[in-house]
């Protein structure tokens, strides 16, 4: 059982650290379908609009991708890490409030973990499942 925890540990860690890319002009063209998931999901709860989804996109990639470089360089000294992680949601806090009301701007982290949380729960699922010889393929799950 520990085995199949480190396992699913090295995943969602390999997951958070791929989540953005080294290259933002690349990251703006072509973001990876986790992180365009995400993306979606958090536009969805946050009720944005068009104009509003627009703005969001490419600082919320930003985000992602100065998250992943936090994680990256701190990741010998968790205490650092969290609060260069702090720091770094309350800039992004701040930007995410020029283009949603202060209440949505504050949700989007809460967002954020919970769509997390739900692609860690779809990663033990899957490999319990193959444990049991169950579904090989299964699509990612619809949010």
């Amino acid at each position: 059982m520990k085995k199949y925890l480190i396992i699913l540990s090295l995943f969602i860690l390999a997951g958070f650290t791929g989540f953005a890319q080294d290259d933002p002009e690349q990251d703006e063209k072509g973001a990876g379908k986790l992180q365009e998931k995400m993306n979606e999901y958090i536009q969805k709860k946050l009720n944005m609009n068009k104009a509003e989804a627009e703005k969001f996109r490419p600082v919320f990639l930003r985000y992602l991708l100065e998250l992943r470089r936090t994680h990256r360089e701190n990741k010998g000294d968790r205490p650092v890490m969290q609060l260069k992680i702090a720091e770094l949601r309350v800039r992004f806090r701040d930007e995410f409030r020029q283009i949603l009301d202060e209440k949505r701007a504050n949700r989007v982290f809460e967002e954020q973990r919970v769509f997390e949380d739900k692609i860690r729960a779809e990663l033990a699922d899957r490999i319990r499942e193959r444990r049991q010889g169950g579904i090989r393929n299964k699509a990612i799950m619809p949010l």
